[in-house]
């Protein structure tokens, strides 16, 4: 019993003396001159981070804000042996009312002060390969929604995608829960990426209960494209819009030109995800 006793004070001890340490350095730490000035110069750098806006059932992303890393920042410097303002090292800071919190609101669009957009494709029935040749032949990324049942018959093909955004579009056009699983997690083993989209055309509830469900994002597209892929994006071409853009033959026709379109007004072609994303640098 007295072992144990004496084991458990050193134990107590042991663990005492070490916070206590830890507590000194950190003590010690801020009252270094070096950290002192990282410390005054804080609000020049502090981005304050800018809230998602919701209306009613759908959500525009926020965007993350920005703070110095003052222990990192600290450690350079010191290890440098000065205040050097080219060793700052910042850190993100989440709005209080971000995307990643709402799985129940569609997502219409990205930030609008971003001057990009993505281009989205529904795969059901139709080989979108004419699509994917042009898209690469411009190095431009899309992002294809499948359908469980296509990927199922045309693996290979999907497979050879990869290098673009893939996500689950439905399973033979239906939302059951066991289908639609399924399929997701076959597909994330072939992208070796977790799916963070569903799409609808429409405020469907089906769909955004089962994806709210499986905690992935709903996206309504910003600009829904029917048979003049061309001159509708001329015409409504805006700051961070998802352009719905279907899968035929006059599409094939007329993407590559309406790509050029794009580049010429100054607009970057992300994927989804790059283009709702609440990061800095995205």
């Amino acid at each position: 019993m007295k072992k144990i006793i004496k084991l458990s004070s050193l134990i107590l001890l042991s663990i005492f003396s070490f916070y206590y340490t830890n507590k000194v350095i950190e003590l010690l730490r801020f009252q270094d001159p070096i950290m002192k000035k990282i410390q005054s110069f804080n609000d020049n750098y502090e981005v304050k981070a800018t809230n998602a806006i919701i209306d009613g059932n759908t959500i525009i992303p926020g965007k993350n804000g920005q703070k110095i890393n003052q222990v990192e920042t600290y450690n350079k410097m010191k290890k440098y042996g000065a205040y050097n303002e080219l060793l700052m090292t910042f850190e993100e800071t989440k709005p209080d009312i971000s995307i990643d919190d709402y799985y129940d609101k569609y997502i219409i669009g990205g930030i609008t002060e971003k001057k990009s957009i993505a281009l989205v494709f529904k795969v059901k029935d139709i080989s979108p390969k004419e699509i994917v040749d042009i898209l690469n032949d411009q190095k431009v990324q899309g992002t294809f929604f499948i359908d469980g049942s296509y990927l199922e018959n045309n693996t290979k093909e999907i497979i050879s995608m990869t290098n673009h955004q893939l996500e689950l579009l439905s399973y033979d056009n239906n939302y059951e829960e066991i289908y639609f699983s399924s399929s997701k997690d076959y597909l994330e083993s072939i992208t070796n990426k977790t799916l963070k989209f569903c799409y609808c055309d429409y405020d469907k509830e089906e769909v955004i209960t089962l994806c709210q469900k499986l905690k992935m994002h709903t996206v309504l597209p910003t600009i829904k494209i029917g048979d003049n892929l061309f001159s509708e994006v001329k015409n409504k071409l805006t700051n961070a819009a998802i352009i719905s853009i279907p899968i035929s033959k006059k599409t094939e026709k007329e993407l590559l030109t309406t790509i050029k379109y794009i580049k010429s007004r100054g607009y970057n072609i992300l994927t989804l995800t790059d283009l709702i994303s609440e990061s800095v640098d995205k």
